[in-house]
């Protein structure tokens, strides 16, 4: 398969997410959208990634978040395979009719998710997964929920029987990514509430932590690329 990256920022890539595509037998293609490259047509690609972006980003004056929605829409309805992470989680949410909005309490550093009674997401009763965002997003109609950490009941959810894939947590964070977004937003969340918001060196201080995100990323890839037959 040929997958589609749609980025929002230069220190918010693929992570993990490239070596695991690479290992699988696929290829990828990255559209750096905050650099005024033109979003790609739907039919270049058989699946499509929506990534992370800043959290300072302000999407109404993005000039390319309208096409960007656009492209999600046409996605919902192609059939294709679409996988939403962060930012790019919120758009899908918001494209299915969820409401997306301010949470009570940011989340950044590493947090426990509970998975949800009715989740279809072959993964542990519960685990710890990164996290960097301020917003959170209702479930939308006929979507099945991932599950709930302590200061956002929705960490994410599936749809269409799994040919669509929203993460509000970050699978696919390694101790190097994670590094750079730390570099480049060293003040991220520090107007927030900081129940839920970890110090870097908290965040940096056991690099297993990462390693133990990739078997989580690895079920959940395996299981959104077989959603749809090939």
């Amino acid at each position: 398969m040929h997958i589609y990256f749609l980025h929002h920022a230069d220190h918010l890539g693929p992570a993990r997410l490239t070596d695991w595509l690479s290992g699988m037998g696929h290829s990828y293609n990255g559209c750096l959208l905050h650099r005024g490259e033109a979003p790609p047509r739907l039919e270049d690609c058989d699946a499509l990634i929506v990534l992370d972006a800043p959290l300072s980003l302000a999407p109404s004056h993005a000039d390319w978040l309208s096409r960007e929605r656009k492209l999600i829409q046409r996605a919902l309805k192609s059939g294709k395979p679409l996988l939403g992470i962060g930012f790019g989680a919120e758009l899908i949410a918001e494209g299915l009719g969820a409401i997306v909005s301010p949470g009570t309490y940011p989340e950044l550093g590493f947090h426990r998710i509970t998975l949800a009674a009715d989740s279809p997401f072959d993964l542990p009763e519960q685990f710890e997964a990164f996290m960097c965002h301020r917003d959170i997003f209702g479930l939308p109609e006929g979507a099945l929920p991932l599950g709930a950490s302590a200061a956002s009941p929705v960490q994410g959810f599936s749809w269409d029987g799994g040919r669509v894939v929203a993460l509000q947590c970050h699978l696919e964070a390694t101790e190097t990514s994670t590094r750079r977004y730390l570099a480049a937003t060293p003040e991220a969340l520090t107007d927030a509430d900081q129940r839920f918001v970890q110090p870097h060196d908290e965040i940096l201080a056991d690099p297993r932590r990462f390693d133990q995100l990739a078997s989580l990323l690895d079920r959940v890839l395996l299981d959104w690329l077989r959603s749809v037959p090939g």
